[in-house]
């Protein structure tokens, strides 16, 4: 089939449509000599045949090597500096237990913004002091359980939130360490940065009550202000914007250094990851270099000296490690204004993958169950949902053959598909699958009819059995 639909100006058409950008996949990924998709030894085909679709797989070696080459790269930045580093993983990315035991294991902390987060993470084993907790609005119930569990730290997110710490902490009879999550006017994403006076977004306090509300947090004698926190966006590519965020907040921080000490500064996460071919972050370890440069000189101005650092990945650690199984529905050309468009629909979609609903977000997808000689043709994969929004890849060029039954896999989809996933039109989420050296194991469980139909206080049990009963015949 040809297409005559216009593709987006960084699309490219493919010398090979079956080739796999490395920027793009699990470093586990490759094609088999039957031309079928493999990812940490184990063929995408008889993983879907095991376990269904769609499916969620983590290449579990590739995830790990991530986390620990970003801490590698921050700790030798941070020693170059004379300090030293914190890496804590977002869990907000993707938190599954098995997922709090790889980066634990790789040498980071972990951290959290909801009491249900909490819960996996200390469920999973993670110590404990070795937690950040976040978030805008944390409950009553969830500061308690924070304190309760000896969180090493609570981001205090707005004025009220200072009295709100310091008496749960008072209660315990616990001296709570926290940081003071600053807007340092400073948002970033890609290679471009916008610096304002101020942010308007619910996170964080204005910059200019940084030194007045750190104070009010010494005042009382439960908390204990560990430093300045800061996140200025996602999806960066590179260090200009972490830098321009660091030179602003260290004029709070050293004024607030100058009284008593003030160990710690935390500029967060949002580093980029490839989701197309057309993306290329800068290697970490430059970016890592470019924001020690720039604090070390901000320090060296301010006459204070370089705080111990932190920051907080996830999409870069656990994003390029997952891959989503998809297998395809029907195919169908769309007669458009000035040409045809080719819809692929698959048997999941925005339940499964809200991102390009919710944010236009760019993936590419490749034939997984076969190799293919076919000219390559503009597609559009489309999800099976009552929208016209629910949109899998915006575009994409596939084979030309591509045909019902083919399996379709689309990369970099480990960080907040899972999390961000739902049960729209009473779709099930599927399964996440963890991969390594060719070995497959369920880290989150599937969905079933039953686990949705079992939910409904409106119907009897017994009509529940006899529903998920048909429905699975």
């Amino acid at each position: 089939m040809a297409s005559t639909a216009p593709a987006p100006g960084w699309l490219r058409v493919p010398d090979d449509a079956n080739a796999l950008a490395a920027q793009v996949w699990p470093s586990g990924a490759a094609r088999d000599d039957d031309g079928r998709l493999v990812i940490a030894g184990r063929d995408a085909a008889s993983l879907a045949d095991e376990f269904g679709t769609p499916l969620y797989v983590v290449d579990e070696a590739d995830a790990r090597g991530r986390a620990s080459r970003i801490r590698a790269a921050f700790e030798a930045a941070a020693a170059s500096a004379g300090t030293t580093v914190t890496i804590y993983y977002a869990g907000k990315a993707f938190l599954s237990g098995a997922v709090v035991q790889w980066v634990t294991d790789e040498g980071l902390a972990v951290d959290v913004c909801t009491g249900g987060e909490l819960a996996v993470a200390l469920a999973a084993g993670a110590d404990p002091a070795s937690l950040g907790f976040h978030g805008n609005n944390k409950s009553l119930a969830e500061i308690e359980a924070a304190v309760g569990a000896g969180v090493g730290a609570i981001i205090i997110d707005s004025e009220i939130e200072i009295e709100r710490v310091a008496a749960a902490a008072s209660r315990a009879g616990r001296v709570q360490p926290v940081r003071l999550r600053v807007n340092s006017g400073v948002h970033a994403s890609t290679h471009e940065f916008l610096a304002t006076a101020h942010e308007d977004q619910k996170f964080g306090v204005a910059l200019d009550r940084a030194v007045e509300l750190g104070t009010r947090i010494r005042a009382h004698d439960s908390l204990d202000l560990l430093g300045l926190h800061c996140h200025i966006g996602s999806q960066i590519f590179d260090s200009a914007g972490f830098a321009e965020s660091a030179e602003r907040l260290l004029a709070a921080h050293a004024a607030l250094a100058r009284v008593a000490p003030l160990p710690e500064l935390n500029l967060g996460g949002g580093f980029g990851i490839a989701y197309t071919s057309a993306d290329e972050p800068a290697p970490i370890e430059a970016i890592a270099r470019g924001i020690l440069t720039a604090v070390s000189d901000g320090c060296l101005a301010h006459g204070v000296p370089v705080p111990k650092l932190a920051f907080e990945p996830g999409r870069s650690i656990i994003g390029p490690a997952g891959v989503t199984l998809y297998t395809v529905g029907t195919v169908k050309p769309v007669p458009i204004e000035g040409g045809v468009r080719h819809y692929v629909s698959v048997d999941g979609g925005m339940s499964d993958n809200a991102r390009t609903a919710l944010y236009g977000a760019d993936y590419s997808a490749r034939i997984a169950s076969r190799a293919s000689d076919a000219d390559p043709v503009l597609v559009r994969v489309a999800g099976k949902h009552c929208e016209s929004g629910d949109i899998v890849v915006d575009a994409e060029y596939l084979p030309g053959d591509i045909a019902p039954g083919d399996l379709l896999a689309v990369p970099a989809t480990g960080a907040y598909c899972w999390s961000l996933a739902s049960n729209y039109n009473h779709v099930p989420r599927p399964p996440v699958v963890a991969v390594r050296d060719g070995a497959a194991r369920v880290i989150v469980r599937g969905e079933t009819l039953h686990d949705l139909l079992a939910r409904d206080a409106g119907l009897e049990p017994s009509d529940t059995t006899g529903a998920a009963e048909g429905a699975h015949a």
